[in-house]
């Protein structure tokens, strides 16, 4: 079953340090808050699901609604119009809001891409400079997208290089199969079914998400009157995903169970889906939002985003990326 959503698949076995840990005692539940939270179906998001299933967000005073969403375009237009009170983005919707007016933030990181986005290609075809004047299927303005320009980016070509394809990730497989296509971009699992075709000697990976951690991230948002309405809540959110963090690690057998029946697959599927995904723990948290020209800041992959966003007409100009995130709950849990 492929996850509805633009990206790819990914895993969380991450450990918490004992700093960190000890800023997540639980809190006296005596009037607990609640916050509906915009989401879908999506194994990076296990930490949350766990935390849910098991009631882990009680013990810090917060009742926790995931409200399913089977597009997650429509996820920031649910947010501005208060259909939910926060929302489980990538972190291109929050630059994409950002400069388009819309006063939305991200208060942490879920996880990112490692390994789960993949360009793949015939065995030919060994680099990424070997890509020039061929054809390359992907999906405009999506992670896909953002994943080939950093690869072309830092090969010194763009996509003037190449003869790109409008593709769904879904499409790509088939495409590839019947000889039509040399290379995709795509995500897990189609990924892996590529990879099989021809008995495992067909295609192979020719760049990943793995070359560029962080470039592709999940991040918690809310709008900034949430933040300023509800900060107790919202920090009782980062500290439920942080218990279910912790719990995955734990009991790794028992979470995949409860993962895979969100995902609608069972226990060792969902173990697979996460292979290609990497949960960041609180302790690592606070690196995305360090200015930096590395893809695991906000800075450096907002650059990379908003630029191709800008050259596509997406957005009207580039944001300030100090504009699409509010570090405070992050910094006062890891102080």
């Amino acid at each position: 079953m492929t996850a509805p959503r633009f990206s790819f698949i990914r895993k969380s076995l991450a450990g918490i340090s004992l700093a960190a840990a000890a800023t997540l005692s639980p809190v006296a539940a005596h009037a607990a808050d609640a916050m509906t939270i915009g989401t879908v179906v999506w194994a990076g998001y296990g930490p949350f699901y766990v935390a849910d299933k098991l009631d882990l967000y009680d013990q810090f005073g917060l009742d926790v609604e995931l409200q399913f969403f089977n597009d997650p375009a429509l996820l920031p237009s649910a947010m501005a119009g208060n259909a939910v009170d926060g929302a489980m983005l990538t972190y291109d919707q929050v630059v994409g809001s950002v400069a388009k007016g819309l006063p939305h933030r991200v208060v942490m990181p879920i996880d990112f891409s490692y390994g789960g986005d993949a360009i793949v290609a015939d065995k030919a075809i060994t680099s990424v400079a070997d890509f020039k004047g061929k054809q390359v299927g992907f999906n405009p303005l999506s992670p896909s997208d953002f994943l080939l320009a950093y690869a072309l980016q830092i090969n010194g070509m763009d996509e003037k290089d190449i003869q790109s394809v409008n593709m769904t990730p879904e499409g790509i497989p088939s495409a590839m199969a019947s000889g039509s296509l040399p290379i995709g971009v795509t995500y897990e699992p189609n990924v892996s079914q590529i990879l099989a075709m021809g008995g495992g000697d067909k295609f192979h990976v020719v760049y990943s998400s793995k070359d560029a951690p962080g470039l592709i991230t999940d991040v918690l948002a809310f709008s900034e009157a949430q933040i300023e309405e509800n900060p107790e809540a919202i920090t009782a959110m980062i500290k439920g995903y942080q218990a279910g963090l912790e719990y995955m690690q734990a009991h790794p057998e028992e979470s995949a169970e409860i993962i895979g029946k969100v995902l609608g697959v069972s226990g060792a599927e969902a173990m697979e889906q996460m292979e290609g995904v990497y949960n960041i723990p609180l302790a690592e948290m606070g690196q995305n939002f360090v200015e930096s020209s590395e893809t695991t800041s906000f800075y450096g992959s907002g650059a990379v985003i908003a630029d191709l966003l800008l050259k596509n007409k997406q957005i009207p100009a580039i944001p300030d990326f100090a504009d699409t995130f509010d570090a405070s709950f992050v910094t006062e849990l890891t102080q």
